[in-house]
């Protein structure tokens, strides 16, 4: 049976998309990247905003229609629009088989066989429910990169945010689980490890009554073949002393710090119900600076809030001005329906929205360019990503940068490099984003 999967939205998504097939591969399922050929499709979906849930009905109606022009006997639906609309998906998508909810993945392979038997339901288990998959991941980065999803749900209930209700509330995987499955990836090849979370920085405190990724990093570093550790989705409130300590000390966790703080104005951090004010971000920041002089920050941004003013703007842009953050992207606000931010009045037009996002992307861009040029002469440690076709040139990413969503340097070199090799690189120049450098030999 070949099984054609679909891992749309986040890397939390695909970490599960990953244990899903692990399980299905060792139970002898075959998989395809071609639709026509799929005798199952399962899709996992997302549907944090607008464009996420657009593109997750679009992607079902999709495969849908290889049900009558290819070879397709089951259609499964399952990740966050699956958990959100189940019923509405099972009513309007006929084709659609069995649904499965976000913490029910583990049952991936009884969906399959009842969808197989022309069955239709649903998997639905308590969102608060945390599924622990017993083998081993299959790997779809590529193989020298993986995620590791070390926590499920979130406790913040930010007013613009529907996770809690899909995902449930905050819960630690135990950290012997995610010591097997980092030794289990590191045995596949995996060089870098990629911590994930809806919120890392909480790790352990429901399970161990204190925050403990500075533990958990400890031991993931003593783990051989493991070169780099890099840790996304840091709530800046819950930054720890000891978290800055264990990333002093320990050479394989990357200078690099992924911190959503989603806007700088008081007033709109506050309507966001946000943890933390303008002055507390720039206090944490400037202390991450002082204590890691060659961190590399990433954040996020929502703009075009209900409520935000011109004024709040103009705030957002110096803050970020001020701050010089080495990585950053911006989202419009997205009204989500059952978020108290989607009842507030004052709702901001789409073109405002829009331009403001331009904005910061404007400045940013000058911001993150002026880094690149400063580079021109360093020499920094690559991971090689791949070849450039038909060029004596590869592509990789420096410590700075996360993969798919940050820059990358193009190395120009004669010698034969593999995905994942490390290599010193000389930077010779820098475009708006990314740099380029020569391999030192």
């Amino acid at each position: 049976m070949n099984i054609l999967f679909v891992s749309l939205g986040c890397d939390k998504n695909l970490a599960d998309t990953e244990a899903m097939l692990g399980l299905l591969a060792a139970k002898g399922y075959h998989m395809t990247d071609d639709e026509t050929l799929a005798d199952i499709i399962i899709i996992n979906t997302c549907c944090f905003i607008h464009d996420a849930k657009e593109e997750s009905v679009q992607t079902i109606l999709e495969m849908a229609e290889y049900k009558k022009t290819g070879s397709l006997k089951a259609l499964v639906v399952t990740g966050c629009l699956a958990q959100r609309y189940q019923q509405e998906i099972l009513d309007e998508i006929p084709e659609v088989d069995v649904i499965l909810g976000t913490s029910s993945f583990d049952e991936i392979i009884e969906a399959v066989e009842e969808a197989l038997e022309g069955k239709h339901g649903m998997h639905l288990k308590d969102i608060d429910a945390l599924p622990l998959i017993e083998g081993k991941r299959l790997v779809t980065t590529g193989g020298h990169y993986a995620y590791l999803k070390i926590a499920e749900g979130c406790d913040k209930h930010c007013t613009y945010c529907i996770i809690p209700k899909i995902r449930g509330n905050f819960r630690s995987v135990p950290m012997e689980r995610l010591i097997k499955e980092a030794e289990d990836l590191a045995s596949q090849g995996v060089k870098e490890l990629i911590l994930v979370a809806q919120e890392t920085t909480l790790y352990g405190k429901d399970l161990y009554g204190e925050k403990s990724l500075h533990k958990l990093l400890r031991k993931l570093c003593k783990i051989s073949g493991i070169y780099w550790i890099r840790i996304l989705y840091c709530y800046p409130e819950e930054i720890t002393d000891e978290l800055i300590e264990v990333m002093k000390e320990e050479k394989k966790i990357c200078h690099y710090l992924d911190l959503p703080i989603q806007h700088a104005s008081n007033r709109i951090l506050k309507r966001m119900g946000r943890r933390t004010s303008k002055e507390q971000l720039m206090e944490i920041i400037g202390k991450l600076k002082k204590e890691i002089p060659d961190i590399a920050l990433r954040t996020t941004l929502i703009t075009g809030f209900p409520g935000e003013t011109q004024e709040d703007h103009e705030e957002l842009m110096q803050f970020v001005d001020e701050m010089e953050f080495d990585r950053l992207g911006v989202f419009t606000y997205s009204q989500e329906e059952d978020t108290p931010a989607a009842l507030m009045e004052d709702q901001i037009e789409g073109e405002v929205k829009e331009e403001r996002q331009a904005e910061l992307m404007e400045l940013q861009q000058e911001i993150a360019f002026d880094m690149a040029e400063d580079m021109i002469g360093r020499e920094v440690l690559v991971m090689v990503e791949g070849k450039v076709a038909d060029e004596n040139a590869y592509v990789g990413r420096t410590y700075k940068d996360a993969p798919n969503v940050d820059g990358l340097i193009f190395i120009n070199t004669e010698e034969e490099l593999m995905s994942g090799d490390f290599v010193k690189v000389k930077v010779t120049g820098a475009l708006e984003y990314d740099l380029i450098g020569e391999m030192i030999p």
